[in-house]
């Protein structure tokens, strides 16, 4: 073994917190690839395998031998706090920029322009921030070692909560220097996917695929049509399910009624949703500790999100696709020998996903009308004026410039909409 290979493994045992931990298989050739700069690589492997151990122990392999920190693109901040725990675990210097902490923002960046941070945790959508791109990236660009993109499979995920921003990745990875190290991991790739992620992250990426099968985890699908059928079912079986889980719905209304029909049956649950807030991370911490049963979620609790105890994850309506349902139900049974999927559903869940298709996606009217009114307007348009000029809602004005940023089209020229 050499030198290199026996740190990693140090940083493995003590990033798990198991001292006899060993490498599953692929795991240590996936860091030496990125360690040592062999070119991109594309990770494909099933939840619980250990992704996140790939990335954090390359990025302290490099930032011990004297090179720049790591940029890390990820979808949500449940997962990104999950993260920046377990890189701290690991001795990294983990910070993250976004929406939720503009209070710590400067004190980030400050550390940033000093060298004393390892990883930057960023969502997508910050990539599309004028004052993130030239303020903040700009300035360490040079110095990036290596760029992971987390979940990537959201770059061709094109169901209806598809993340426009992880198209602006093409972009960037297009203007990378060919010698930069570049990591993107996933859980689900389809061959379609596979294809897409090859064109968009280069030709020359080195994929590592692994088996997908979870043979620890019990997956059952249930047809109850009504609400009714399904809030009877949960309140007689998930009392006698061994441990905690989550409980997963298409809305936010129906994860407040499930929570709340669950509770006036006695059951300690919270929902979890886009409009939590503040509660978020009180309520992941309460979940983590076992001080609830379960939570009912939305998509807003999905990709990464860290129990290794997770006993079970149940579904109270199909989700829109098999990608959003593998990413979900692979939550549980990480480090349990027996857990358990279930799938409901119901009649109204094709109305539901059916309407998150039609309104998360502009019509060509739309797209042309704002287009028109930019064109029109060479200095360009701030919304309130072109909502004066077009007669579509401020909505439905972000969401077609923002599918219009994830493509290469005349719309980046013309465009100078502020939307900050």
């Amino acid at each position: 073994m050499t030198n290199h290979t026996q740190r990693a493994l140090e940083l493995l045992r003590l990033g798990s917190g198991n001292p006899n931990a060993k490498f599953r298989e692929g795991q240590e050739e996936a860091i030496c690839h990125i360690a040592e700069g062999r070119g991109r690589l594309l990770v494909v492997q099933k939840t619980g395998w250990g992704k996140s151990f790939v990335y954090f122990i390359a990025t302290k392999l490099l930032r011990e031998s004297g090179n720049g920190p790591a940029l890390l693109v990820s979808p949500l901040l449940a997962l990104m706090r999950n993260q920046i725990a377990a890189a701290e675990r690991m001795g990294l210097r983990a910070v993250t920029i976004n929406s939720d902490n503009q209070d710590e923002w400067t004190e980030v960046e400050a550390a940033l322009a000093r060298n004393e941070v390892d990883i930057l945790l960023i969502s997508p959508e910050r990539l599309a921030n004028e004052r993130f791109r030239t303020e903040v990236l700009a300035g360490i660009a040079g110095q990036i070692a290596l760029l992971v993109i987390d979940e990537a499979h959201c770059i061709s995920d094109w169901g209806h909560d598809f993340r426009p921003h992880y198209r602006l990745l093409e972009r960037i990875v297009r203007t990378l220097p060919p010698n930069l190290r570049l990591l993107a991991t996933t859980a689900t790739a389809n061959n379609r996917v596979m294809d897409d992620l090859a064109a968009v992250l280069g030709p020359n990426l080195v994929v590592s695929r692994g088996d997908l099968h979870r043979p620890s985890l019990t997956l059952q699908t249930m047809r109850l049509p009504s609400q009714a059928e399904r809030l009877a079912w949960l309140a007689e079986q998930v009392v006698a399910l061994v441990g905690h889980g989550i409980i997963y719905t298409l809305t936010v209304r129906d994860a407040g009624l499930v929570a709340d029909w669950l509770k006036s049956r006695g059951l300690n649950v919270e929902a979890y949703t886009g409009e939590t807030g503040e509660r978020r991370v009180e309520l992941e911490q309460a979940l983590l500790g076992n001080r609830v049963k379960a939570l009912v979620a939305t998509t807003a609790l999905g990709m990464g999100f860290d129990k290794p105890d997770l006993a079970f994850v149940i579904h109270y309506q199909t989700p829109g696709s098999v990608v959003a349902y593998y990413q979900q139900v692979g939550r549980a049974g990480r480090a349990l020998d027996a857990a358990y999927g279930v799938l409901l559903s119901g009649e109204e869940e094709t109305d539901i996903t059916d309407f998150f298709i039609e309104s998360a996606f502009p019509t060509r009217d739309e797209v042309a009308a704002v287009l028109n009114a930019l064109e029109a307007a060479p200095q360009g348009l701030s919304v309130p004026e072109l909502l004066v000029k077009v007669n579509i809602s401020k909505g439905r004005i972000a969401v077609s410039y923002t599918h219009l940023r994830a493509h290469e089209t005349k719309a980046n020229l013309v465009c100078r909409l502020l939307l900050e």
